[in-house]
């Protein structure tokens, strides 16, 4: 009896702690969290078509203000729509042809109450005005939000950078990733002995006497924290690349003390592209054209205006993030913030949480890009160099509908997650065209995990659901557990999630041999002539264990 009843409370206690556990995992995000987000019913009911983001930058007082004009289709008939802008920001007004509407604010979500009827299958527009001095960056670009800062000669040097924490940091926007505007035009003033460079084709500069308003226009679909704005004492060079569809204009914006150091590092852009049009297809935004920005911090991926903070170094930063010596062989910022042109701006994830879809396959592009340059087994040392940094402490996946990405792993685990699945292809050209036409099936599009997961299984060939549930949602990592005894390899997978059956290319005395672990113990006979040494092909991330 007293046996039952210390069960009993054993199991209360469990249950009171795992309902603690579970408690504390949703009291971690708040209702700000949900509305920021999740694809709430204020959002989902119009389909964004159009912004013209029109507005003033005042670098001596760290000031903003303008408006942003918003189209949109209507999908359902509904009478409020969500705005999002981040505090210390303000919304100061909201019109619909020409009325002054009401706004409730909840937050940094802006529900504004609409007057007109909302027809299915309308195009409408309101016009967002706002004002304030914008949260400012501290540590650019992973806090976010502008960098305010001067250069050499004393001229502000100001931009904008805003991933994760998201575009309404800086501008009024339907900020969730799910639904990317199909165009956008971009009116910045600035004082008049600056230059902004944003996102997309300069239409036109205007000179207002004491500023100047620089008017881009973006052809093709952009995420919202793809849009950018850059404001210096900027010089400007360019060239054209032919490049798979045509001629591309490539053009670099840099601090005129910087020219020549800027001439002679981004030769890397060049060689980029025509790696990553091998690699991935053509460039995505052949009608925005490519850019390349320096900015006063590192660097972000923004959509055709890519910014560049690495010093002029090799590396990142002047460092080997590999420790094999091939990361100094090209500059870290322009090529990983380049291939985020296919993997972030090109193919988009629709919630934070699937964030791997842009980190792991841009790591990734890095590998590729010595592949293509300097061959496979400088390639493969690279990644393989990278796992020192992979700590295994969080999954990849973050939590879905509230705005969580998850662990740092998806940049050097991630790339060895898609290392390890082009070793299971085994043919270099299939890879290549899987890439090709993944680019291509989801070429302007937003996904989620699921859709690419299913993308790679169907291509490839093979049930990948374990394979993905191993390396995306689960810390553990995969360990090859075999013994050698009466002339008999016996081997099983360990530590790895049900049906785990990832087949594996071992080498037995030097001689490379496919075999198809499981969970359950296999055996395959050895010849008594061998040496019967068992080596592990180290492309696979996976761990061995001999006993």
């Amino acid at each position: 009896m007293k046996k039952s009843i210390l069960i009993l409370f054993l199991f209360i206690g469990f249950l009171s702690a795992n309902a603690q556990s579970l408690l504390s995992e949703r009291n971690k995000y708040t209702k700000q969290d949900t509305l920021r987000g999740s694809i709430t019913p204020e959002r989902i009911w119009w389909d964004l078509t159009y912004y013209h983001l029109d507005i003033e930058v005042k670098p001596d007082e760290k000031f903003i203000s303008g408006k942003n004009t918003i189209k949109y289709i209507v999908l359902k008939e509904y009478q409020t729509l969500q705005i999002d802008l981040q505090a210390p920001l303000e919304i100061t007004k909201v019109t619909q042809d020409g009325k002054v509407l009401n706004v409730i604010h909840n937050g940094n979500a802006h529900f504004v109450q609409l007057t007109k009827k909302q027809k299915v299958g309308n195009t409408e527009s309101i016009i967002v005005y706002y004002e304030g001095n914008p949260k400012e960056a501290v540590r650019a670009p992973w806090d976010g939000g502008f960098s305010w800062k001067k250069d050499s000669n004393g001229n502000h040097f100001v931009a904008t950078s805003c991933q994760g924490l998201g575009a309404s940091v800086w501008w009024p926007c339907k900020d969730h990733m799910y639904d990317e505007v199909e165009t956008m035009d971009i009116s910045v003033t600035v004082p008049k002995n600056l230059m902004d460079v944003s996102n997309g084709k300069l239409k036109s500069v205007v000179d207002n006497g004491n500023t100047k308003t620089y008017h881009w226009y973006v052809a093709n679909p952009i995420n919202n924290y793809g849009v950018n704005v850059n404001i210096g004492d900027y010089t400007h060079f360019s060239e054209t690349y032919k490049g798979e569809k045509g001629n591309l204009d490539m053009d670099y914006y840099v601090l005129k003390p910087d020219l020549e150091k800027a001439k002679k590092q981004f030769k890397d852009a060049p060689k980029m592209m025509k790696a990553f049009e091998h690699w991935f297809g053509p460039y995505p935004f052949y009608e925005d054209g490519f850019k390349l920005v320096q900015v006063p911090y590192l660097g972000m991926e923004h959509q055709s205006s890519v910014t560049y903070g690495n010093q002029f170094k090799q590396g990142y930063l002047g460092r080997d993030l590999s420790g094999t010596g091939w990361g100094l062989k090209f500059d870290f910022i322009i090529i990983h913030e380049s291939g985020h042109e296919w993997f972030a701006n090109n193919i988009t994830y629709k919630d934070i949480a699937d964030m791997w879809i842009h980190e792991s396959f841009t790591n990734y592009s890095e590998n590729l890009f010595l592949d293509y340059y300097y061959g496979k087994k400088a390639a493969s040392e690279y990644v393989i160099g990278t796992r020192k940094g992979i700590q295994n402490k969080r999954p990849i996946i973050g939590d879905y509908d509230v705005n969580s990405g998850g662990s740092g792993d998806m940049y050097p685990k991630g790339g060895n997650l898609l290392h390890t699945l082009r070793q299971i292809v085994n043919d270099d050209g299939k890879w290549r065209m899987i890439l090709r036409k993944m680019n291509k099936d989801f070429y302007h599009q937003t996904v989620t995990t699921q859709q690419i997961e299913d993308f790679l299984s169907k291509e490839i060939g093979i049930d990948l659901d374990a394979f993905f549930n191993q390396y995306l949602r689960d810390i553990r990592i995969p360990v090859f557990k075999y013994q050698i005894a009466n002339n008999t390899l016996t081997y099983q997978w360990k530590n790895v999630v049900d049906d785990f059956k990832m087949p594996l290319r071992i080498f037995i005395d030097d001689e490379p041999k496919w075999i198809y672990p499981t969970s359950e113990k296999k055996e395959l006979p050895l010849s008594s002539q061998q040496k019967q040494q068992i080596e592990v092909d180290k492309n696979f991330y996976v761990e061995v264990e001999n006993n």
